[in-house]
């Protein structure tokens, strides 16, 4: 029983260590002024993080658009309210789908990506060597990634709605018959822009601003090796997914929990 005391004391000690340090990265790197060449990596990061991750947000978009429509419609039909499905379809995804599963695929492929290249920075000691220089890593390193991070993901989430809202409807006009004009009037009377599409967004970025923070803090705290670099990444992702769940909730219930 001592042990199994001692041994979670520790752990708690050791997120609590965890947590301060990174708490200590987020400061220096978002209030540290940018320097010289900031600018130019952060659109080479926004390139690397942002637009090389449109090709997954697009394919999976259309495809839960297509789903969604697909079984919308079929079980909306049972009742005589088929011509609901463009408003359901948008609502779930401008609320719900568009920025989880943005911050999701984000995590997995951007997040992953940036831990894995700051780790294998600090493993081939680029780190320490930046330091020697006088140039912070922080700066140079880790703010023009987070600060890509936090940008790219509300583009991509507005990417995916527009995709998954073009993918359902060619599944519910195009192909099962729905009317279309029933379909996209029933869609612009229902969505607001504030209630909807502008709470949404407000989530990626929340999303956008953990996620990134989460993948470079591990890969900057990473242990030099390659089973630490690795043992990173899992962690990465695997905290980011946590954090999007568990963050979409709480942002649910504050942005809509009153709304009847």
């Amino acid at each position: 029983m001592l042990g199994f005391q001692q041994r979670l004391g520790r752990r708690a000690l050791d997120f609590l260590s965890s947590l301060g340090r990174s708490g200590q990265v987020l400061a220096l790197a978002v209030f540290a002024p940018p320097g010289r060449d900031f600018w130019s990596l952060l659109l080479r990061q926004i390139h690397s993080v942002g637009v090389l991750s449109l090709l997954i947000i697009v394919l999976s978009a259309f495809s839960i658009g297509a789903v969604i429509a697909l079984q919308f419609y079929t079980q909306l039909l049972r009742f005589g309210a088929e011509a609901s499905t463009g408003v359901g379809l948008a609502i779930v995804v401008t609320r719900e789908l568009g920025p989880v599963v943005s911050a999701l695929l984000f995590a997995g492929r951007a997040g992953s990506a940036l831990t894995a290249e700051i780790g294998l920075m600090k493993a081939t000691e680029q780190l320490s060597s930046m330091e020697m220089m006088g140039v912070d890593p922080l700066r140079r390193v880790v703010a023009p990634r987070l600060w890509a991070g936090i940008v790219s993901l509300p583009v991509l989430s507005l990417v995916f709605c527009v995709v998954a809202i073009l993918g359902g409807t060619l599944v519910a006009v195009n192909w099962l018959g729905a009317d279309s004009g029933t379909y996209w009037a029933g869609m612009t009377d229902v969505i607001q822009f504030e209630r909807d599409i502008l709470r949404g967004v407000w989530k990626t970025f929340v999303f956008g601003l953990v996620v990134t923070w989460i993948a470079v803090f591990q890969g900057y705290d990473a242990e030099p090796t390659a089973a630490g670099i690795s043992a990173a990444t899992t962690r990465t992702v695997v905290y980011a997914s946590v954090a999007v769940l568990a963050l979409d909730f709480l942002l649910t219930l504050v942005m809509y929990g009153e709304i009847t």
